[in-house]
């Protein structure tokens, strides 16, 4: 693995979940980070993604240097030829060169904007990234994915699944803001990659991009996809049909308790931050369905693996 960009870039996903559940469960003295460096770039901001890898990392015996890049930093330009006299006082070109002297690893979070879909599916961010940079990257969200994310979720139903293959829904959730696509879209793919029966809920105008659905079942009838579920992820995002938009939707479709009798006392899963008693209500958040602060937990074992197999393969 040269990189961790996208969950293609993984060469094993059964080894690599073995892993990162033995690093969890029998956490090792082995440094093999040990003289190395990570560094993180946040155009956008982080709780766990950033203090899960920097965990993650110190445990292999990195040193870690983190960085605000929207803050901080000079601002950063990312178009190629580009003429430089505008408010771009750095282009990425010697940017990620930079970098890759200084640093072993670098991890990079931005955003998308929401504006322009075309655009944001260039990943030009990301991209740039990793066609500049002479040291692996890893993608700690960008505009389109978040595959760090989507392995601690596949770490964590593996994990707590007590069938050899469990129904899992991802649903949709009402929010005030436009979110970005990237969680709903790293989740469908790792679910498309384990042994599970898979369905996305959601309403009308909110399906997701059908080249990463595929064949999918996609049900916009929520009680009817909830029926028999063992696991429940719950997430919102905007329309990418009418793209970075917020529609009306009359039908509630906050996940409440309700909502859960329906189901096989489903597990209720979310990345974190959530709004409580808009996309999810407090009777699951506080209730023994809830298991997203066994699944924030798992955020470091993930990636643990990835950083440790990046290591191993950069030597």
């Amino acid at each position: 693995m040269k990189n961790y960009i996208n969950l293609s870039d993984i060469e094993d996903l059964k080894a690599l979940i073995h892993d990162a559940r033995g690093m969890k469960s029998n956490p090792s003295e082995e440094k093999p980070g040990k003289g190395k460096t990570l560094g993180m770039l946040f155009f956008n901001p982080s709780l766990r993604t950033r203090l899960s890898t920097e965990k993650a990392a110190r445990l292999l015996g990195m040193e870690v240097m983190v960085m605000n890049a929207d803050k901080d930093g000079w601002a950063l330009e990312f178009e190629d030829a580009a003429i430089m006299n505008s408010d771009k006082a750095e282009h990425i070109k010697e940017a990620a060169a930079v970098l890759s002297q200084y640093c072993d690893i670098i991890a990079v979070r931005a955003f998308p904007g929401l504006k322009d879909r075309e655009q944001d599916e260039t990943e030009l961010v990301m991209n740039s990234f990793k066609k500049y940079a002479t040291i692996p990257v890893v993608n700690l969200e960008s505009a389109t994915g978040h595959p760090l994310q989507a392995l601690t979720d596949g770490i964590t139903i593996q994990e707590l699944s007590e069938k050899s293959r469990p129904k899992v829904v991802l649903t949709w959730a009402p929010h005030p803001n436009a979110l970005p696509h990237s969680v709903a879209n790293s989740f469908t793919e790792m679910m498309q990659q384990i042994d599970v029966d898979f369905v996305i809920t959601n309403p009308e105008g909110y399906d997701l991009d059908p080249k990463i659905v595929r064949d999918i079942r996609v049900e916009h009838d929520q009680k009817k996809a909830f029926k028999d579920a063992d696991f429940v992820y719950v997430k919102n995002w905007s329309s990418y049909e009418k793209y970075g938009q917020v529609l009306e939707v009359e039908e509630n479709w906050t996940v409440d308790q309700a909502k859960l009798k329906n189901t096989n006392n489903a597990k209720v899963m979310h990345c974190l931050p959530v709004r409580r008693n808009v996309v999810i209500a407090d009777d699951i958040l506080d209730s023994d369905n809830s298991i997203v602060i066994q699944q924030a937990n798992n955020r470091t074992y993930a990636a643990q693996a990835v950083l440790k197999k990046l290591l191993e393969c950069s030597k």
